[in-house]
């Protein structure tokens, strides 16, 4: 029906209440069924005829035929009252005014309570029943199949734990859902247990699984935002034997507005699937590391790149070079980070107003936003020497994160030769160009697996270490022709080298969580390549602030002598290794589902064993021995490890690039071997090139010696 139409309905509607509320005004206050004498033309009987004349214009004035009924809110009912008010006053002062007789002082405020439980009701009555046709189309969608997949028949049963501000705020936002149904509120306060809030009981904990299972609720939202992490671990595990959905906030706001609805609560955050206190980071640290500095990261749209572009772009550098070879990625990022920029001039904007006077606001304004970071998207791979020595030479940045890198250890065994390439070479390409324009620090992104790796990329990841390691070494390294293929040249370099090494980051590309997420979506399996598979896991956000910070420190270290200067590799101290087993079963039952096993047949998710990758072991370790010293941050350590000088280190790196030039798998895995003792590769080789060669020849032979028939 138009908008127009569904407004002239409501007016109508209104003009026959008010006319209602004033004959049952009257009647109330003469206690009989009043009716006026004369009709029509009694005076009394045109005072009451003409209430909609004067009411519907201050209905109109707030804005009572704007409001969309289905979704009336406390502040629709406010305007009404205000506006039943004040028509109320209006019409007893025109009862005044024009001197009728007859007409009882008491009427006016009998009507005007009257009046607001008419209209108020009206709308009311008229929200119910649009919703409950809502509810029975819904039905009728589902019951005739236009709306198949994974969609409950019934709102769903939910209750929300904690009975706060942040509680409150989600059922009222709920409440603008058909979707779901509130049972209870759940809270640790013993001064709430046992009340209601919102015509719904609060229940303690150790009452919530009789409860659960009384009433078969269906999720488990929870509204505890301002509890530490520890404390909200231990509420969830304590939820986890309930097999309940768990989910988290919503934005409030837009739940409230009806923009968002129960279905787009959160899952939860990756820190409560990583059960552990995350570290803290020094924000001294951090600021001093880039602000009004002009930094460079390389790999900037990748996962940790991407983070750490968005934590160095809150310290407000003064420029921020984004380095990558990905179109898409570079344009993804760069459009995210303008608009953080923009929040960022915004709110400068209106701090720095507030302390100023009105005549100068708008002056000191545009200067205020002309000191805000500059963003530069560069598109360039780091193996191009020339692309990398005109990005530093054109900048000249004080500080490089290089996270460019190839990381998935099946795709990388499979093309050794272009992780050799990239990782190391790249690498090299990078820090040569630092030294030779004096950058101030250069920061390493490296692994967990460079500790003993069994494949290619912790192998390349290790050569990266060695190198910055030999390099830190030297006051006058020389480079060519290990890259340029001039002869050698010695620089002399006050770039200060570090390099920081952590485990697995949850949620970056590749993550578990997200590929075991869409597994659960799908109704299973989850595929594990080994049931004791062991990994360290860190959030992105924790690695770009271990990045951030270590480099730092590199910088505020002193060395007396060349032995001292060596590079040292930083780990963040990150508590026990989780197993990737436990972490599928959490996932599955934080989800509302039960794992499928031998104990749990008719559960719902399967848990299915496929074997380990080419290239993947068991456990991973950070540091190799046992050298670790403490830093000024508790949760980050630092370890000195053997290394090759650079000049044993070069003749290595020559063959290594001779060989990935050459696409020699063979001799790089000997390479590898001879330069890192502790690689150990698998037997057999997963390189798809070499493989896909191999069998061509073995092919050519068989027909090579083969004898035609005539």
């Amino acid at each position: 029906m138009p908008t127009l139409y569904k407004r002239g309905i409501l007016i109508v509607a209104d003009s026959l209440m008010l006319i209602f509320a004033l004959w049952l005004s009257f009647s109330l206050r003469l206690e009989s069924w009043y009716w006026p004498v004369g009709g029509e033309n009694n005076a009394i009987a045109l005072l009451m005829l003409f209430a909609p004349v004067l009411a519907v214009p201050v209905f109109i004035q707030f804005g009572l035929y704007r409001v969309i009924i289905r979704y009336l809110g406390v502040k629709a009912f406010l305007s009404v009252f205000k506006a039943v008010i004040i028509y109320s006053a209006a019409w007893g002062l025109l009862v005044f005014i024009s001197g009728v007789q007859g007409v009882p002082r008491s009427v006016v405020p009998i009507n005007a309570m009257v009046a607001l439980f008419t209209i108020g009701g009206l709308r009311v009555l008229a929200r119910w029943l649009l919703r409950k046709i809502e509810d029975v189309k819904r039905a009728k969608k589902h019951h005739f199949g236009f709306d198949m997949g994974f969609i409950k028949h019934r709102p769903a049963k939910v209750v929300i734990f904690g009975a706060g501000e942040a509680g409150r705020q989600l059922a009222v936002g709920l409440g603008q859902s058909h979707q779901c149904i509130l049972l209870a509120f759940v809270d640790d306060d013993f001064n709430l247990q046992g009340r209601d809030l919102m015509g719904v009981p609060i229940l303690s904990q150790a009452k919530l699984v009789e409860f659960v299972s009384q009433h078969q609720v269906d999720d488990i939202l929870l509204a505890i935002p301002s509890i530490s992490r520890k404390q909200r671990n231990k509420i969830i595990e304590g939820l986890r034997p309930l097999n309940k959905h768990i989910r988290t906030l919503p934005g409030l706001a837009n739940m409230a507005r009806g923009q968002s609805d129960y279905s787009q609560l959160n899952e939860l955050d990756i820190n409560d699937l990583l059960a552990r206190e995350p570290s803290v980071a020094d924000e001294a640290l951090l600021q001093s590391q880039v602000r009004d500095q002009v930094v460079l990261v390389t790999g900037a749209g990748g996962s940790i790149g991407s983070e750490l572009c968005r934590q160095v772009l809150q310290r407000k550098p003064k420029i921020l070079l984004l380095f990558d070879q990905s179109e898409i990625a570079l344009y993804t990022l760069n459009n995210e980070l303008q608009k953080i920029l923009y929040q960022l001039s915004q709110a400068e904007s209106v701090g720095f107003s507030g302390e100023q006077n009105q005549d100068n606001a708008s002056k000191n304004n545009l200067g205020n936003i002309n000191l805000m970071p500059r963003i530069v998207p560069l598109l360039g791979s780091v193996t191009d020497e020339k692309r990398v020595r005109d990005v530093i030479s054109t900048w000249r940045p004080s500080i490089i994160y290089h996270a460019a890198a190839i990381k998935h250890v099946p795709i990388v065994e499979k093309n050794i030769a272009e992780c050799v390439k990239t990782n190391i070479f790249g690498t090299l390409v990078m820090v040569k160009v630092a030294i030779e324009w004096q950058v101030d620090r250069f920061v390493l992104v490296s692994t967990d697996k460079a500790v003993k790796p069994t494949n290619a990329m912790g192998a390349s990841k290790r050569c990266c270490e060695l190198i910055l390691q030999a390099l830190a070494a030297e006051v006058q390294p020389a480079f060519g022709p290990l890259l340029s293929g001039q002869q050698s040249v010695r620089t002399e370099h006050k770039t200060q080298l570090s390099m920081v090494r952590f485990g697995n980051v949850l949620g970056s590309s590749g993550s578990v969580v997200p590929y075991f997420r869409n597994q659960i979506k799908q109704g299973g399996p989850i595929t594990l390549t080994h049931k004791d598979v062991v990994r360290y896991f860190m959030t992105i956000p924790e690695a770009a602030q271990l990045v951030l910070q270590t480099g730092a420190m590199a910088g505020q270290e002193l060395r007396d002598t060349i032995e001292e200067k060596c590079a040292e590799v930083y780990v963040l101290d990150m508590g026990e290794p989780v197993k990737i087993y436990d972490l599928a079963r959490r996932m599955v039952e934080l989800s509302g589902l039960r794992v499928k096993d031998d104990d749990f047949p008719s559960g719902d998710i399967a848990i299915k064993v496929i074997g380990l990758r080419p290239g993947e072991k068991l456990y991973e370790e950070l540091i190799i021995g046992n050298n670790l010293q403490k830093t000024q941050h508790t949760r980050i350590m630092k370890a000195r490890e053997e290394y090759l000088p650079w000049d044993e280190l070069t003749p290595w790196l020559s063959s290594l690039k001779a060989a990935a030039e050459n696409s020699d798998v063979l001799m790089i895995r000997t390479l590898f071997k001879n330069l890192i003792p502790e690689y150990i590769p698998e037997k057999k080789v997963a390189d798809l090139i070499y493989n896909e060669q191999r069998n061509n020849k073995d092919k050519f032979d068989q027909k090579k010696f083969q004898v035609p028939h005539f």
